[in-house]
């Protein structure tokens, strides 16, 4: 309904109650227009009626939802059920086409709009969390793993003749599986322990760069957003490596972008070294369900554009409109409120869990570098238990999802690759020990159970094991 519509309107109902109706009219549109002309995150977050209505006024320039139209293809963005229909908001071509996952779509002009659009306030969010570098950004359909692998098979199209990719070690499946799943062979840097911390070593990376070859490498594969007692690669001392040698340099940044010293840390390396991409999962950032990725970049060159390129088909919108939903309710603001409130539940929760440690006779690893995870020594349990995983099998029955505990001497083999201490990140750490994050959307009143939980979790697993599991003691557990 148009202006027009609404003064034809004062001709059926009073024309006082239209013009109320036509002040509200008004001022959505000018919402919306402020949206389109700025492509920025609103200060302040819209409700969800309004998000709803935007999202109406987007689907109905998509073929699929013409009047009158008539599919002569194969795709024709037909959607048998109503509830899949609604559940999409009737967006059903998807985003990019065969040859470019960003591209246009002539049928599908409105999910393109929000394609394009949601990029932009990605990028924005990108900003407001710290990223101040970042020039572009892209949305890809697939998880962080997957959207890794397409990186390295983007870069393998401009370097042909590269094999290997030097990877300080951490202990990770996806990351580790997108090398190999693109055809390419680690080089893993083994991590350098100091005091608690698990760090980089950069004069390895020099000595394999030596001994291989610039040519031969694809590129370097770091991380930022980590489990402790593992911290952040210094990424400005590799992308000057990077840059002196005219290696690429793509950046695992899983969780990072809600990290002010993770986001700091690539401004930093994208300023004074090299940078080619930094890659960073919707779900774990932006709080929307698991399957997209966005991979910004600090670069004017056109890796992304590559990278986009080298997406075979379309892909899903679904991402896309998860994240331009949640970017328009939260706005600015509540990003804010939000990135403040992780910082403080971080330094509440290492506090909390200092305090449990000492009462259990354990510690707290001091990963002061790591501004997001937080590791427990479980060296108490050693003694009493052969498998201290059984306190990370005991918290998941009692709903505390997320914890990982990590023994001493465990092994694991991906593909070829052996590893030992695997979750770890070395092959011989000094404690077995369990970690907890806090990360962004955690809640105070989570802290406190996540404690108070863990507290009575770990009692009653002294107890079972002392006590030979006895009923009485299943029955408190």
């Amino acid at each position: 309904m148009d202006l027009n519509h609404l003064k034809t309107c004062a001709t059926i109902v009073p024309s006082s109650y239209v013009n109320l109706a036509q002040q509200s009219w008004m001022s959505r549109n000018h919402i919306f227009q402020h949206l389109l002309n700025h492509k920025k995150i609103p200060d302040e977050g819209w409700n969800e009626c309004l998000v709803e209505t935007f999202l109406s006024e987007l689907s109905q320039l998509d073929s699929n939802n013409l009047i009158g139209k008539c599919g002569a293809g194969e795709r024709e963005g037909r959607i048998y059920s109503d509830i899949v229909a609604r559940r999409n908001y009737r967006f059903s071509h998807g985003v990019g086409r065969s040859g470019d996952v960003t591209a246009v779509q002539p049928k599908a002009a409105g999910s393109s709009i929000v394609n394009q659009l949601c990029s932009k306030l990605v990028l924005d969010f990108i900003h407001q969390a710290g990223g101040t570098t970042a020039k572009s950004c892209i949305i890809v359909p697939m998880a962080t793993g997957m959207t890794l692998l397409l990186c390295f098979l983007a870069l393998k199209s401009i370097r042909p003749d590269a094999r290997y990719i030097i990877w300080p070690r951490v202990d990770q499946k996806s990351c580790f599986k997108s090398m190999i799943s693109a055809g390419f062979e680690p080089i893993v840097i083994e991590n350098c322990l100091v005091g608690d911390e698990l760090c980089t070593d950069v004069d390895a990376i020099q000595k394999v760069i030596e001994k291989v070859g610039a040519d031969s490498i694809l590129c370097i594969h770091t991380t930022t957003s980590c489990f402790a007692p593992r911290i952040p690669d210094k990424l400005e001392e590799i992308a000057q490596i990077c840059k002196d040698k005219e290696i690429p340099h793509i950046v695992n940044n899983a969780y990072g972008v809600q990290l002010s010293k993770c986001m700091h840390l690539l401004n930093q390396a994208s300023k004074f070294g090299r940078v080619d991409a930094f890659v960073q999962s919707c779900d774990k950032n932006f709080m929307v369900p698991v399957g997209g990725s966005v991979v910004a970049s600090s670069n004017k060159d056109n890796f992304l554009e590559l990278m986009a390129s080298t997406y075979a088909g379309r892909a899903s919108a679904a991402p896309a409109i998860d994240m331009l939903i949640t970017m328009l309710q939260m706005g600015r603001n509540g990003l804010k409120n939000l990135l403040s409130e992780r910082k403080d539940n971080y330094s509440y929760l290492r506090e909390e869990m200092r305090k449990l440690a000492e009462k259990h006779g354990e510690r707290i690893l001091e990963t002061p570098h790591n501004p997001i995870s937080i590791g427990m020594s479980l060296s108490s349990l050693v003694d009493k238990t052969a498998d201290v995983t059984e306190l990370g099998s005991m918290l998941f029955t009692r709903r505390i999802t997320g914890a990982r505990v990590v023994p001493l001497g465990a092994k694991k083999t991906i593909g070829s690759f052996s590893f030992q201490g695997y979750g770890s990140h070395c092959n011989t750490y000094t404690c077995p020990y369990l970690t907890v994050a806090a990360a962004i959307g955690m809640k105070r009143e989570e802290c406190d159970i996540l404690v108070k939980k863990l507290d009575k979790t770990i009692i009653c697993l002294k107890k079972r094991v002392s006590q030979s599991g006895s009923a009485e003691i299943s029955e408190e557990c």
